[in-house]
């Protein structure tokens, strides 16, 4: 696909990072809209499959609907790889149809020959990141401790198999921002000014 004078801001995240509301807060400062369910939603509906099926915890293909569904695990694959080209071609349309924001799934590695592409990775100490997800998530500690390995390993499990790095992978990425340092609005701001320096906005 060719792409349009359109920049874009592709955001990978550690779980408990607060990635999510820092790339919301980039949204409304830079004035550009974000997607990151949305693009769930939107491959669900193209597929005419349960938004569940599609979304981060069933990366791994290991939901209890693959499981009814192929018991011996034959057509997992298949079906892995049709959703990540559904990905691909709503992450590409995106990319041509206008400035944004897009929050994770392989969006760096979809649009890696985008000319104004700029490639975040948001990461926080695993005690900061376990506050987190405690205090602005209100889980328990062990459902804390679970989540933070549980959906990091899924999250860098996908990646690979269809990027063929990891996310945190420094060869891959632009920025690498520690989100303790700065918080949300912070690390926003800092963001945004670096955005802006490299794109020349105004």
């Amino acid at each position: 696909m060719g792409f349009m004078n359109n920049y874009v801001i592709t955001i990978n995240r550690q779980f408990g990072s607060l990635g999510r509301p820092i790339a919301r807060k980039i949204s409304e400062m830079l004035d550009i809209e974000y997607y990151d369910r949305d693009i769930v939603d939107s491959v669900a509906k193209e597929m005419d499959l349960p938004v569940s099926l599609v979304s981060d915890e069933e990366e791994t293909a290991k939901s209890n609907y693959f499981s009814m569904k192929f018991p011996l695990g034959n057509g997992i694959t298949a079906m892995q790889q049709d959703i990540f080209e559904a990905q691909r071609r709503i992450i590409s349309n995106l990319a041509d149809r206008e400035n944004c924001i897009i929050v994770r799934r392989c969006s760096d590695y979809i649009l890696r020959n985008h000319p104004f592409l700029i490639r975040v990775f948001i990461y926080a100490p695993k005690d900061v990141r376990f506050k987190n997800c405690v205090e602005n998530l209100h889980m328990s500690s062990e459902h804390a401790k679970k989540m933070i390995t549980d959906v990091d390993k899924a999250r860098n499990a996908y990646h690979m198999h269809f990027a063929r790095y990891l996310p945190s992978d420094f060869n891959h990425n632009d920025i690498m921002i520690n989100s303790s340092f700065l918080g949300i609005d912070g690390t926003a701001a800092y963001l945004v000014d670096l955005v802006k320096q490299r794109l020349s906005i105004r």
